[in-house]
Order: C-alpha cells, then sequence, then structure tokens
C-alpha cells in the first residue's frame, strides 16, 4: 500500500459525513471512507448485496474516489441486485462501475490487482471471497474489509493478521502483503563424458541456488 495520507484521510471522512444521511451506521462508512483514501487506494471492489449498508460503504469509496483518483467497481450475482443498488446510490452512482458475476472468479481476473476490497459478511461465500482475494499474486498490498462480522456471529479468514473492529455491525480488517514472483535463478553445468571426454555444458534454471554434482 502506498504512504499514508492524513489530509486524503481528513476530506474524505468530511465528504461522507456530507454525503450520507441515508447510510444506517455512518460511523462505518466514514472509517472506510477515511481508511481508503489515507492508503490512496487506486481500486476499490465492493462486493455485496443491495442493501442499505452496501450502499453507504459505497458512497463512502467514492467520497474517497475524490481523493485519490481512483475507481470503485461493485460486483453483484445477478441484474435486480445491481438494478437496486443503482438507484438507491442516486447521483453517487455515475462514479461507480457495476458488474455482474462470481465475485471469486472476478477477483482474480479482472480484478485481481484490487488495492482495497470490501466484503459483505453476511454472504454465503464471503469466506471463499477473501481466499480469492488472499491468494492473488499482487505487486502491491492489499486491505481487505468485511462488514457485517456480528451478525455473522463466527469468523475465520486472516487468522493473525485480521482485526475485529467494533464499528458498525463489526468490521474485520486484514492487510494482505504484496506477493511478487521469485525470479527463477539460473546455474551453469558442466558435465564431462567418461569414454570421450568431451564436455557438455547445460544452463539449468531453478528457483533456488543448488549444487549439481557431475
Amino acid at each position: 500500500m502506498a504512504c499514508w495520507s492524513a489530509e486524503n484521510a481528513t476530506r474524505a471522512y468530511l465528504k461522507t459525513m456530507k454525503m450520507g444521511n441515508a447510510a444506517k451506521e455512518p460511523d462505518m462508512a466514514e472509517f472506510v471512507s477515511a481508511l481508503a483514501a489515507g492508503t490512496n487506494a487506486q481500486l476499490m471492489v465492493v462486493v455485496g448485496s443491495s442493501g442499505i449498508d452496501a450502499c453507504s460503504t459505497t458512497l463512502a469509496l467514492v467520497a474517497a474516489v475524490h481523493q485519490t483518483g481512483g475507481r470503485v467497481v461493485c460486483i453483484f450475482p445477478g441484474l435486480e441486485d445491481l438494478t437496486v443498488s443503482k438507484n438507491a446510490l442516486g447521483p453517487g452512482a455515475r462514479h461507480v462501475e457495476f458488474v455482474i458475476g462470481e465475485a471469486e472468479s472476478l477477483l482474480t481476473s479482472d480484478y485481481k490487482e484490487a488495492d482495497f476490497v470490501v466484503i459483505d459478511c453476511g454472504l454465503k461465500n464471503h469466506e471463499g471471497i477473501f481466499r480469492a482475494v488472499e491468494g492473488c499474486e499482487r505487486e502491491k498490498g492489499a486491505i481487505v474489509l468485511g462488514y457485517n462480522a456480528f451478525r455473522k456471529g463466527t469468523w475465520s479468514w486472516g487468522g493473525s493478521e485480521t482485526q475485529l473492529l467494533p464499528i458498525g455491525e463489526g468490521l474485520l480488517l486484514t492487510r494482505i502483503a504484496a506477493k511478487v514472483r521469485q525470479r527463477k535463478r539460473s546455474h551453469w553445468v558442466v558435465k564431462v563424458d567418461k569414454c570421450t571426454g568431451e564436455e557438455h555444458v547445460f544452463r539449468v534454471r531453478s528457483p533456488h541456488r543448488r549444487v549439481v554434482e557431475a
């Protein structure tokens, strides 16, 4: 993640306060907005239903986008949820990209570089969605938030890397470190044919340096 920007966080926080009278838990929306803006998130993805919590969270990220210049994407399983959410967002909808599809698949393909992901813990497959984000190889880290954690009752993602925050209906906060592919190193191996005395040179690629006896 980028360095923390207190200025971006403050501006997004205040903007969210002005935008979201419809938010059921405004303190959650303000926290989400400040966190996204403060970390300069560029690709923000919301995976949720068409409920008011998802709406307030999306509006919070819209406020953050005005500070970071990034994108907000909302993934829905069907057209009905998308339509309801789009109408509920009102003017804020024009700053959001709406997508229909399977979240786990989209987050490991089209949106694998997402650096800020918000997931509704009320979804049946919310843990699978988190695992999909966690398993992606990315050049920079990511923050994953799970809202409605208290309603779920149990949670098991992220292990020691996850914090449960008493904000709104409960927020699970996980920071995922960047996963950079290890470059394969190569070395040369010389083998001598005992019968002819000829030397054969081979170039061997491997992720770790190893000593190969001829």
